[in-house]
């Protein structure tokens, strides 16, 4: 499954498309030039349990250290992953 990420002017989105539809998706505003806020995650039922939420954060953090920008996580999974994995302290605010 492949991760696309989307951005249209203040709102971004990491997603997975499974024919044609998202299966999986995890939308960010920005706030700045420098700081993103993940608002929202949601998986396919079909996909629940298969880690595909984590990899939806996974990507944002990515995304975050290549452009040198911070993430609030206000959506609550995404809240809950950075509490768990202490190596994406790196890019909260």
């Amino acid at each position: 499954m492949k991760i696309e990420h989307s951005i249209d002017g203040n709102k971004g989105i990491f997603y997975i498309n499974l024919e044609g539809k998202h299966v999986a998706e995890m939308t960010y505003s920005k706030a700045g030039p420098d700081k993103i806020i993940i608002d929202h995650t949601e998986v396919d039922e079909s996909l629940k349990g298969q880690g595909v939420g984590y990899k939806l954060v996974e990507e944002a953090v990515k995304y975050a250290r290549e452009k040198d920008v911070k993430i609030l996580p206000l959506c609550p999974f995404a809240a809950a992953v950075f509490k768990k994995r202490e190596a994406y302290n790196d890019v909260l605010f």
